[in-house]
């Protein structure tokens, strides 16, 4: 399985180190970065500040898809937003409002 990394020159390098093809994004040219990556590999990993650089709706569709699968990863730097996984997950699965409240000391005990 191919595997891709996108994102700053520090983080490609300790990719590059782990055997994962890797690529520097210029500003700008994030979305020909990512259109690219998914056309050539089974699997893309996306530095967070790269992430943060793409047009929401392009991201979201990116992420969306099943195949190549395509994650937001850190990078070195601590730099862009990761997603809130546990949130997501709670709103899936209908918990939002009962974690509101025991977040909020109303929770049944």
């Amino acid at each position: 399985m191919r595997a891709i990394f996108l994102g700053d020159e520090a983080s490609a390098a300790a990719y590059r180190l782990a055997g994962v093809e890797a690529r520097t994004v210029p500003p700008g040219g994030e979305a020909d970065s990512l259109a690219a990556a998914r056309d050539a590999a089974a699997l893309v990993l996306v530095a967070a500040s790269v992430a943060a650089r793409l047009p929401a709706a392009l991201l979201r569709a990116a992420s969306a898809g099943i195949a190549p699968l395509v994650a937001v990863v850190p990078d070195l730097g601590g730099n862009g937003a990761l997603p809130d996984l546990g949130a997501r997950l709670r709103r899936q699965l209908g918990l939002v409002e009962e974690h509101d409240a025991a977040r909020n000391g109303r929770g049944s005990r």
